[in-house]
């Protein structure tokens, strides 16, 4: 099993900055790529960006050029940089994770961690 525990979140101003962090424990040789998804009140959860083992980044055309996904393999990290924010960013920002063919087929989500952007 895999453990994934978010943090980071909070409230900021427009124009503000934030780092989330997603630390992954318990067989973390299960995951492949990682990814954050966001969930806006009355909205579908979206994809916000994902990185591969290989660390091949995508980032959704929303937030690219304002977030940054990294990873850092030898603390079992994710994590996600968001500048510029906007209301509309506001959300639960969740950790995932893909399982690797080494393990069971299936996915790992954090409990997630809310952003508020206020104008």
């Amino acid at each position: 099993q895999v453990q994934l525990v978010e943090s980071g979140g909070g409230s900021v101003q427009a124009g503000g900055s934030l780092r989330l962090s997603c630390a992954a424990s318990g067989h973390t040789i299960c995951i492949s790529t990682m990814a954050w998804y966001r969930q806006a009140p009355g909205k579908e959860r979206e994809l916000v960006a994902s990185i591969t083992s290989g660390n091949y980044t995508n980032t959704a055309d929303s937030v690219k050029g304002r977030f940054t996904i990294s990873r850092d393999f030898a603390k079992n990290t994710l994590y996600l940089q968001m500048n510029s924010l906007k209301p509309e960013d506001t959300a639960v920002y969740y950790c995932k994770a893909d399982p690797s063919v080494l393990c069971p087929p299936s996915d790992y989500w954090g409990q997630g961690t809310q952003v508020t952007v206020s104008s």
